[in-house]
């Protein structure tokens, strides 16, 4: 076990016992890595309230974790039932305006291309690209939060790169 692994187990425990403050400090600790998880499968208009979804059902279910060291891969789970199941249950509506000529707009259009391009891909690569280019997070960052070693997160990562790059030329050429 990490020493990152150990202070979960401590926050968990203390959470069940009803430290908010701790399930807080949990929750700055892996929001990021939730909302890489969940925007890797959902609408960005989605995913802000889908993450806070994932922590409430964390705080309800938490009684059920069994090895509290585990939280980590728990939660990661949570998230991806939870985004995978929003994708069972929705449709996406987009939303015509006359401001759909504007620079900013097609930005933004160019945004959702790569990420629906970043979706598309398996998704080993599709969470560690989420986590780096959105998210921001460094290699050893996604390392720490995902539960990955340094060498899978630069190989996901590598790969995911190569694969993005790929997928964003054939679309253009369409």
């Amino acid at each position: 076990m990490t020493a990152e692994t150990d202070e979960d187990a401590l926050l968990v425990e203390a959470s069940r016992a009803g430290d908010h403050t701790a399930f807080g400090a949990l929750y700055q600790r892996y929001s990021r890595m939730v909302h890489a998880v969940v925007l890797a499968r959902v609408p960005p208009a989605e995913a802000d309230d889908l993450v806070q979804e994932v922590f409430m059902t964390a705080i309800r279910q938490l009684h059920a974790l069994r090895d509290a060291a585990a939280f980590r891969g728990w939660l990661a789970a949570i998230a991806r039932n939870s985004a995978n199941g929003w994708r069972r249950g929705a449709l996406e509506l987009v939303e015509l305006t006359e401001r759909a000529a504007a620079p900013r707009q097609e930005d933004e259009a160019e945004a959702r291309r790569v990420l629906n391009t970043i979706r598309a891909l398996p998704d080993a690569y599709r969470e560690t690209l989420v986590m780096r280019l959105v998210e921001g997070m460094t290699g050893p960052e996604i390392a720490l939060r995902s539960g990955l070693t340094a060498d899978s997160v630069r190989v996901n990562l590598h790969r995911g790169m190569r694969l993005l790059r790929e997928a964003l030329e054939e679309g253009g050429r369409r």
